[in-house]
């Protein structure tokens, strides 16, 4: 994943409760930043790093990722007192996505029309990482060039917060994906869950869980919280027709 510093603070994005920004980088690059010194501090990173790989690296329609490296100087420079803090409390690592110029929020009222093997496939990934913020009062999706983007998973992989590392039930069912905006648009679930499966495999996995910064964390034993998460996104992985039911039985309910 790409390493990219901030160079310019742009505007804030007020919409987000975590106020992220737009930010140019380094070769004038523009991407949205997740701060670490938010109130939902680096765990929302952590799972917005995880599932993004994953999703890129199943060619799910994700912007890029970068880990934004902030300094001190935007910190001392900012006059809105809010910002000045947040920045300050940020200097390090933190969580960029590339910015999609011209993109609209995908609107589930305007039915604007989703491949339904496409919606599948992102019906059964939310489900695996668990993704709570894909409804359609908050679908965390955007329409730009006649194609969807994913953006925004800090909420996802939830079982983490306050996590001691164990494996924490990951045959669980997710009733909530039956709120999933793109569940009335989406093909064959099984079908997905089956690609789901298959293209998940411990190499991809094990990518997703390296490039999370160690700083992150928040362990005395980095490599033993990585095998943490690399154990339960397997477990889960494994007991995939557990939540792939789920699935198809909301679907059945639309």
């Amino acid at each position: 994943m790409r390493s990219v510093r901030a160079t310019r603070y742009v505007h804030p994005l007020r919409e987000g409760g975590s106020l992220p920004a737009l930010i140019e980088v380094d070769g004038g690059d523009l991407f949205v930043a997740k701060w670490r010194g938010a109130g939902q501090g680096a765990t929302a990173l952590v799972a917005e790093v995880i599932v993004g790989v994953l999703a890129r690296a199943l060619a799910l329609p994700v912007p890029q990722l970068a880990i934004l490296e902030l300094g001190d100087e935007l910190g001392r420079t900012e006059r809105d007192p809010e910002i000045a803090e947040l920045l300050r409390a940020s200097v390090g690592s933190n969580f960029g996505l590339g910015w999609i110029a011209g993109a609209i929020g995908y609107d589930a009222a305007a039915r604007t029309p989703v491949d339904d093997d496409l919606a599948a496939r992102i019906v059964a990934f939310d489900a695996y990482v668990m993704n709570v913020d894909r409804t359609a009062r908050n679908p965390n999706l955007l329409w730009a060039q006649e194609q969807l983007w994913l953006i925004d998973h800090g909420a996802a992989l939830y079982w983490h917060h306050g996590w001691d590392g164990a494996l924490d039930r990951p045959a669980r069912r997710f009733e909530r994906v039956k709120d999933h905006v793109l569940l009335p648009q989406a093909g064959d679930l099984a079908a997905a869950g089956a690609w789901l499966v298959a293209a998940i495999d411990d190499a991809v996995l094990e990518a997703a869980v390296r490039a999370v910064p160690a700083a992150w964390l928040a362990s005395d034993d980095v490599d033993a919280r990585r095998a943490a998460y690399l154990a339960m996104l397997r477990a889960r992985r494994d007991q995939a027709a557990a939540f792939v039911e789920e699935a198809v039985r909301a679907r059945a309910g639309v």
